[in-house]
């Protein structure tokens, strides 16, 4: 049985933009664009009324911007939705306040066609958050400046237990499952309960805001991988 296909609402201000990606990803047998949104407000509400499995954000909008237009998706109960950053810079200041606002990962509006179709599938499944070295960069980068360890984060890594807390620190390195496998000498299948059982405990929707949680939490530092 053909599984259905990915849902997404691709939200920017630049009508060719919305139109251009439309086109390339309604190409995709897997994927179906079900909206357009002009600015952050316009996103919200279209993530509430068509509840999509992805929400392509462009940071820069007018009425809302997408960092808080992120956060507000990701926070709304009952909600799936995973949202994929639009950035013209691929170390744009904003996309590590909008991984902090809930985003799952990010992409640059000059993506080829595979690279924008391979990223919104990326998402859409809860992996990694495009590459391993996009992902340390971002998230070592985001966490100079989040001072600090909060406690409560921290004690949360206390329900963790000695091997998924080995796992989650992986995580947050940039490894895949498959190269979580390997060091640890794990069949991928256990990584793969392992990561399971990481979001759940952390109550975190996806692997990209676990290894934001690692370095928020002080589990992992930055230059200590």
């Amino acid at each position: 049985m053909t599984p259905p296909p990915i849902r997404a609402v691709i939200a920017d201000d630049q009508v060719m933009v919305r139109q251009g990606f439309t086109v390339l990803l309604n190409a995709e047998p897997d994927i179906e664009v079900v909206g357009q949104a002009v600015n952050g407000l316009d996103a919200v509400a279209q993530a509430d009324r068509l509840d999509p499995d992805v929400v392509l954000m462009d940071i820069r909008m007018p009425e809302l911007g997408g960092i808080e237009a992120t956060r507000r998706i990701t926070a709304r109960e009952g909600s799936t939705a995973k949202v994929l950053v639009l950035t013209t810079f691929d170390l744009d200041e904003y996309v590590y306040e909008a991984l902090r606002a809930g985003a799952s990962g990010f992409l640059l509006k000059d993506a080829s066609a595979d690279e924008l179709a391979h990223a919104v599938r990326v998402v859409a499944a809860g992996d990694a958050l495009l590459s391993p070295n996009i992902t340390k960069r971002l998230i070592v980068e985001f966490s100079r400046t989040a001072g600090a360890p909060r406690v409560p984060l921290k004690e949360r890594i206390g329900d963790l237990t000695e091997r998924e807390t080995e796992v989650l620190s992986l995580i947050a390195a940039g490894l895949s499952n498959a190269e979580i496998a390997g060091r640890l000498v794990l069949a991928e299948q256990t990584v793969k309960t392992h990561v399971g059982r990481i979001l759940v405990k952390l109550g975190v929707r996806d692997r990209t805001q676990a290894a934001v949680f690692a370095y928020e939490s002080g589990l992992v530092r930055p230059g200590g991988l």
